[in-house]
């Protein structure tokens, strides 16, 4: 049944600063949390604390031309919610919408506390309570609850990654980060150039060569791109002979698993997907093209995650003369542009530094148990939504190589089956348990360079289950449906429940 907001679960004015769940972020994360949890736990009372004065997370932060999903939106939008737009692939501002549009329906906007920066979370565990201390407006603000819930993200707001590069000072004109894009800027007729080909690169460069006088992205090593179109024919026939809430599980279920399969069969075939990859890259691009230079990575698919291309955009872009791509490696910048390590020089009004994020754990907040602060690095990661030895508290970090909702749902879903299971046994904590020893691996083996710069920021993975971090969405879906809500963990009463 559909709640509206008037009918939506929960209270919005529980007791003040003390709740039972605290939700942290109101992202995509955060929303479908709050959902979820408050649907399966409707006595429980929450909050959402975001430290921005709006709702979105990364779909609000992120204002630069051309931004969008770079999955399908049709695994990106949540379960219990359709996306009903026609396009697959859709802008930043549509999904905003359809965000803020979701939370209202549900009176999960109700809930949601702005400009609250988390600053640390506190275990006591004399009372079996958390302690969250946040920055509200730059004064400092106590909440008090059971059970807290990460939804911030896997990357630093704060910054994004810009290498240091010789002689940046000295350029002349704009030196732009896509993280922090300023709305006034105007590039009509100007020459820019995007260090990068990774996702937000290979965004922005269609968008702006639009407008710009020249385009050109300066990249170190090819990236694998995959084009594919706007629209799914696979839901314009879904919604044409199913019903509304038939049709968005079937057209979700489909993009779901046809991602997961692609993803098997580039890891299985890479070879075979390497030459197919070629052979697009070839029919897109002007007769000659040099492809096997600046489309052709020397690591295998998967191996870094691959960037979509809705409607071969950049590929039209090249072919019409409105942006170019250059494979060299910077000497230094002067005063007009950039010098490269082959001799050439490239002129720019504008330098953009699409050269990635930096991750950072739990929002850059503290976490601590009993006044001893947890370091992710040391622990083991549970079912990929829980710490080793870390009482009520669960952070949700998407899958890699898919869509980040896929994971979250998974990891509200269990933490809301997790919050009923206590409920009912009357215990007030609950954390993961490792026992024996074990052998560990990195959490996302990807060869990304913002993972290879914050290994340090990560939790561990372990080499069994429910320990292993994995990037494969049907083994994921598959642990969750048949997985013990017991397996590996420990729980108990404070001292008031137990006497």
């Amino acid at each position: 049944m559909t709640v509206t907001s008037e009918e939506a679960i929960g209270n919005p004015h529980p007791e003040a600063d003390r709740f039972d769940v605290i939700v942290i972020g109101a992202g995509i994360a955060g929303i479908g949390a709050a959902y979820r949890i408050n649907q399966r736990n409707p006595q429980l009372t929450y909050t959402i604390l975001e430290r921005r004065g709006r709702m979105g997370g990364t779909w609000d932060l992120f204002r630069f031309p051309g931004v969008r999903s770079d999955s399908s939106v049709f695994t990106l939008s949540f379960p219990f919610e359709p996306w009903t737009r026609e396009e697959a692939v859709a802008d930043g501002a549509h999904i905003l919408e359809y965000l803020t549009a979701t939370a209202r329906k549900y009176g999960i906007d109700r809930h949601i506390r702005f400009n609250n920066h988390v600053r640390s979370a506190n275990w006591d565990s004399s009372t079996d309570m958390w302690t969250v201390i946040v920055d509200e407006g730059g004064a400092e603000r106590k909440y008090r609850s059971r059970f807290v819930f990460f939804s911030t993200g896997y990357y630093d707001y704060d910054a994004g990654y810009t290498p240091d590069f010789p002689g940046i000072e000295q350029f002349g004109g704009t030196v732009i980060h896509p993280q922090h894009w300023p709305e006034e800027l105007d590039h009509t007729d100007k020459k820019i150039v995007v260090i990068g080909s990774g996702a937000t690169a290979v965004t922005l460069i269609p968008a702006l060569a639009e407008r710009a006088g020249k385009v050109t992205m300066l990249q170190r090593s090819p990236t694998y791109l995959m084009p594919g179109s706007r629209y799914d024919r696979f839901a314009a026939r879904a919604r044409k002979w199913l019903p509304p809430k038939a049709s968005h599980m079937a057209i979700r279920a489909h993009a779901a698993f046809g991602e997961a399969f692609g993803w098997v069969w580039c890891r299985t075939l890479s070879e075979r997907v390497r030459r197919n990859i070629r052979d697009v890259a070839i029919a897109n691009l002007p007769d000659g093209y040099d492809v096997d230079t600046h489309f052709k990575p020397h690591y295998k698919p998967w191996d870094q995650r691959m960037c979509l291309i809705p409607d071969a955009d950049l590929y039209i872009a090249i072919a019409d003369g409105r942006a170019e791509v250059v494979t060299d490696h910077i000497e230094h910048f002067d005063s007009t542009g950039i010098a490269l390590k082959s001799g050439a020089h490239l002129d720019a009004d504008i330098v953009i530094t699409a050269t990635g994020l930096q991750l950072q754990a739990f929002g850059g907040a503290t976490i601590s148990v009993d006044g001893v602060e947890i370091k992710p690095r040391d622990r083991f990661f549970y079912k990929t939504h829980m710490l080793e030895g870390v009482p009520n508290l669960f952070w949700c970090v998407g899958h890699t190589n898919g869509s980040w909702t896929l994971r979250a749902d998974m990891t509200a879903r269990a933490a809301a089956k997790l919050l009923a299971h206590m409920t009912s046994h009357d215990f007030t904590r609950a954390y993961p348990h490792l026992g024996r020893p074990m052998a560990e691996k990195p959490p996302w083996n990807i060869g990304a360079g913002y993972v290879q710069r914050a290994l340090h920021a990560q939790p561990k993975s372990g080499t069994r289950r429910p320990w292993i971090v994995r990037r494969n969405y049907i083994a994921d879906v598959i642990d969750y449906r048949l997985g013990r809500i017991g397996e590996a963990m420990v729980f108990g009463r404070s001292a008031d429940r137990a006497s």
